[in-house]
């Protein structure tokens, strides 16, 4: 397995090791989007992965979707940031935030009755959790042709903020059914102007977005991630000719700026995703363990077959913030606890021992 523990070359970083912390959700902010009080000794103590990815944040207040997720579009999240991206490099990690606008995946009880927005007026099956329960998705506005230059304003804005905290870089979070996502999609995006329609103009938003990041902070410190064929909260991606033409006018819109990666959470060793590879040119971060748990066996076998060029994990760094040297060194894993995910205190976030401890 020493492919994985090796070094590599991402973007504008050096990874110590190829065990890259996928984004996980753990709701545990302030109710003003400012990382929780207990955040930069969470990510501190992961900071021997490769790469840290953040959980999603939220690059303006419209874009906020679960309860207590953070922002990066206000001075004060700014600061909050700047303490969790200290704390990191403190580690000798690294540490990119994942900007998550998740369009119409929101109900106006978790951002204050805001609205949502999205690229057509077209409400996403099922309900989300809300301090008042479970909810309904609510039906979405969708966006003015007009409007499209502020939205990606607000992702340029949220990655300069990033780089101001001190984090070193954003990963675009164009998978899951969020709202980059559901511009790609036939079942989301059903506009007849020049963002809909052909999966060339269904990309396009995404590439202008990707393409306005990377010139804001430089494309060496931008990743994006895809999940085609996923298949979730409602973006449904069954054609696989479609599916093909979409991301591919996608890659070919974003492989010429020279983007620090590219995280896909689908088969690494289906067809589609050996074309986007070779189509994108840069390194590939594999994230298969959506349905079931990565193990250091499975990432190993995805590098050592030559499948991707880091490998995303998610669950096992819940529970095990040492995780890298347990695999390494082949000692047992804590397990989770998935009642903990969500919301609270220090209690199921950074209250696991390292395998010294």
């Amino acid at each position: 397995m020493s492919d994985l523990f090796s070094p590599v070359t991402v973007g504008k970083w050096e990874l110590r090791n190829r065990v890259v912390m996928a984004p996980m959700t753990r709701s545990r902010a302030r109710r003003d989007g400012v990382p929780g009080p207990h955040a930069a000794t969470y990510y501190a103590q992961r900071a021997s992965a490769g790469l840290i990815v953040t959980e999603g944040t939220q690059p303006s207040a419209v874009g906020q979707g679960y309860f207590d997720t953070p922002g990066l579009h206000t001075a004060e999240h700014v600061a909050g940031w700047r303490e969790i991206a200290d704390a990191v490099h403190a580690q000798g990690g690294l540490i990119v935030t994942q900007l998550m606008h998740v369009g119409r995946v929101a109900h106006p009880d978790n951002k204050n009755g805001l609205e949502s927005v999205a690229p057509s007026a077209v409400r996403a099956p099922g309900e989300i959790f809300t301090r008042g329960g479970m909810k309904e998705f609510t039906l979405p506005r969708a966006l003015e042709e007009s409007e499209l230059a502020s939205v990606i304003g607000e992702f340029v804005a949220s990655a300069r903020a990033a780089r101001e905290a001190g984090l070193d870089g954003v990963e675009l979070h164009a998978a899951n059914g969020y709202l980059l996502h559901q511009f790609l999609g036939r079942t989301s995006n059903l506009r007849t102007d020049g963002y809909g329609g052909s999966p060339a103009a269904r990309a396009r938003f995404v590439v202008e977005v990707t393409r306005a990041v990377a010139e804001a902070i430089g494309a060496e410190r931008v990743g994006i991630r895809i999940s085609p064929s996923h298949d979730i909260l409602g973006v449904v991606e069954d054609d696989p000719a479609d599916t093909l033409a979409t991301y591919g006018a996608l890659i070919d819109g974003i492989a010429p700026l020279g983007l620090a990666y590219l995280h896909v959470l689908a088969d690494p060793a289906s067809d589609l995703v050996r074309e986007l590879r070779v189509r994108f040119g840069g390194p590939l971060l594999a994230n298969d363990g959506f349905g079931s748990v990565t193990t250091d066996r499975s990432a190993a076998a995805l590098l050592t077959e030559g499948l991707a060029d880091a490998v995303a994990v998610g669950r096992p760094f819940l529970a095990n913030p040492d995780l890298v040297r347990r695999w390494r060194e082949g000692l047992p894993l804590t397990a989770d606890r998935p009642d903990l995910y969500y919301g609270g205190d220090a209690t199921g976030y950074t209250d696991f021992p390292t395998a010294d401890a």
